[in-house]
C-alpha cells in the first residue's frame, strides 16, 4: 500500500512519524508547492491512498490539484464535511485522530488514541477502519454533527485549558512562586476526571457561592485582562452547582 500525506504540518508530521515507525513507508509532501505553483502536481508521488492533513481553509483547493480517482483520499479535519471531496474523488472519507499534536514533541504511541472514521459506503469505511487500525484500536464511526461537536469539546477539554494555565502562569508574574508550582495542583484535576464526572469533581470558592473571596480575587485582577473571564466563569460554577 502506497501511502501519500499531504501537508507536512503537525498532524501531517505525527502522522508520518507513526507509520514509520509502524514499519509502514508513507511519504511526507509540503502542500505550499500545490497551491503556488501547479505544475507541482507533477511531482506528486502515486499513491493508493493520499491523506489531506492541511489546514480547512485550503483543504478544497489542495484537494481540487490531485487526480487519481482510483485513490482513497482522507482528511483529517474535526471539521470539515466527506462532501469537500468531490465526485471526481469516489473513494473518499475521513480520518479524525482526536488529539493534539505538535512538531516538537512527535507521538511515537498511538494505540490509545481515538481515531473517528467516515466514509462514502461501506468498502470505504472498512478500508479506512483497516488502515487506522495500523495505528490504534480505538476506532469509531462518526457523522459530521458529532464530529463538529467533539471538535468543540476538544477546543473546551484542551485549548481554553491550556489557555487557563497560560493566564495561571501570568497571575503568578511578579511573585516569587513559580509556575511549577501549579503542576501537582494541574496533575490532580485531570487524575480525577479519569474516575469522576468533571461535575462532581468541581472544587473552589465559586461552587460553594462564596462571595467574600470572589469579589476580593476580582479586586486584586481589576487591573488586569482577566477580571472579567475570572467574573464571567465564577458565574458559569455557581449557576451549575448552586442553582
Amino acid at each position: 500500500m502506497r501511502i501519500a500525506i499531504i501537508g507536512a504540518g503537525s498532524v501531517g508530521t505525527n502522522l508520518h512519524h507513526a507509520f514509520e515507525l509502524k514499519g509502514i513507508h508513507a511519504e511526507l509532501v509540503h502542500a505550499r508547492p500545490l497551491t503556488a505553483n501547479p505544475a507541482a502536481v507533477n511531482d506528486l508521488p502515486k499513491a493508493d491512498v493520499y491523506i489531506y492533513t492541511v489546514v480547512d481553509h485550503v483543504l478544497a483547493e489542495v484537494i481540487s490539484k490531485i487526480h487519481a480517482p482510483q485513490a482513497l483520499h482522507l482528511h483529517t479535519s474535526g471539521s470539515m464535511p466527506i462532501s469537500v471531496f468531490g465526485p471526481d474523488k469516489p473513494h473518499s472519507g475521513i480520518l479524525y485522530f482526536f488529539q493534539s499534536f505538535s512538531r516538537e514533541t512527535l507521538i511515537d504511541d498511538w494505540s490509545t488514541i481515538p481515531c473517528f472514521i467516515e466514509g462514502h459506503n461501506i468498502d470505504d469505511v472498512a478500508a479506512i477502519y483497516s488502515l487506522a487500525q495500523c495505528l490504534t484500536s480505538r476506532i469509531y464511526e462518526a457523522n459530521q454533527h458529532d464530529r463538529e461537536r467533539l471538535h468543540i469539546a476538544g477546543i473546551f477539554a484542551n485549548n481554553y485549558t491550556n489557555l487557563m494555565c497560560r493566564i495561571a502562569e501570568d497571575v503568578l508574574k511578579g511573585t516569587s512562586i513559580p509556575f511549577e508550582a501549579l503542576l501537582p495542583l494541574i496533575d490532580n484535576t485531570a487524575a480525577k476526571i479519569h474516575v469522576m464526572k468533571p461535575a462532581d469533581a468541581q472544587t473552589g470558592p465559586a461552587k460553594r457561592a462564596d462571595h467574600a473571596v470572589i469579589n476580593h480575587h476580582l479586586e486584586i485582577l481589576r487591573a488586569t485582562p482577566y477580571a472579567a473571564l475570572y467574573q464571567e466563569l465564577a458565574a458559569l460554577i455557581e449557576k451549575a452547582h448552586n442553582h
